[in-house]
């Protein structure tokens, strides 16, 4: 009988503990420095309940929920289906993005230093040449995994109503991974880049109407000089990656917004 006593007093305890763990918590939810750091529905507000009201809430109004949808198509899930591609590119953004900044540090975009950074960089640098040699193969697998979810979609037909607008987007992403990919190219600042630039930028000069002023405003004179070497630099390590961004951004909604991602034919 003691015993059992005792365990019962025990039990009333831990419910007694509960209710003021309950109580506090619902205090701490309805205060105003709570209300107004989480929305409607979210687990931290007071008065939360587990409906389906209350879970959309939390996705709808939570940044990173909302990256994910509440629901997934079937055969979106399937690897075979989109082989992960668009993941796969948004990743080799995000490599390439911490791999630039770590070679940011031992880079300076002038005629004199540029070629012996780039070399300091190969062998005086502790993995110095195994960042830039991932920098320069994400680059190369950037613009793989770019245009084959472009060629996926174009083969599904997931250009057609509603995703037109999203098609356009994709293409403008496709440009732009091209763009910072040959930006790039010109900052070793070697033989193989100079002509490589020469080449590009006396096409580019073809262009109708505007070829002259495009090519004047890329090479900064009438030939490569350390201005050329300059803007490039700015368009490869701020311009271009920040439109990127803002681009890939719209495209991620888009999906969302536009039904999800494509079923098949």
């Amino acid at each position: 009988m003691a015993n059992g006593s005792n365990g019962g007093n025990g039990q009333g305890a831990g419910a007694k503990l509960l209710t003021r763990v309950k109580e506090a918590g619902e205090k701490v939810g309805g205060s105003q420095v709570m209300t107004s750091i989480f929305r409607p529905g979210s687990i931290f507000r007071k008065g939360y309940t587990d409906s389906p009201r209350n879970r959309s809430y939390v996705i709808m109004n939570s940044v990173l929920y909302h990256l994910h949808p509440v629901k997934v198509k079937r055969h979106a899930v399937k690897v075979s289906y989109t082989l992960c591609l668009g993941g796969l590119s948004f990743f080799l953004f995000i490599l390439l993005t911490v791999t630039g900044i770590f070679l940011m540090f031992f880079y300076r975009p002038t005629e004199a230093q540029a070629w012996t950074d780039v070399q300091n960089i190969e062998t005086a640098v502790y993995f110095g040449s195994l960042v830039r040699n991932m920098h320069r193969w994400a680059a190369h697998l950037m613009v793989l995994s770019v245009f084959l979810p472009m060629s996926r979609v174009f083969y599904h037909g997931a250009y057609k109503a509603p995703r037109e607008f999203n098609w356009v987007v994709g293409v403008i992403l496709l440009t732009l991974t091209l763009l910072l990919s040959f930006t790039g190219y010109l900052l070793p600042w070697d033989q193989l880049a100079l002509w490589a630039v020469t080449v590009g930028t006396n096409m580019m000069g073809y262009t109708p109407v505007f070829g002259s002023s495009v090519k004047y405003a890329l090479l900064g004179s009438k030939e490569i000089s350390g201005e050329t070497l300059l803007r490039w630099y700015v368009l490869h390590v701020l311009l271009l990656p920040f439109v990127i961004v803002i681009f890939m951004a719209i495209h991620f909604w888009r999906v969302r917004k536009d039904g999800g991602i494509s079923g098949p034919l």
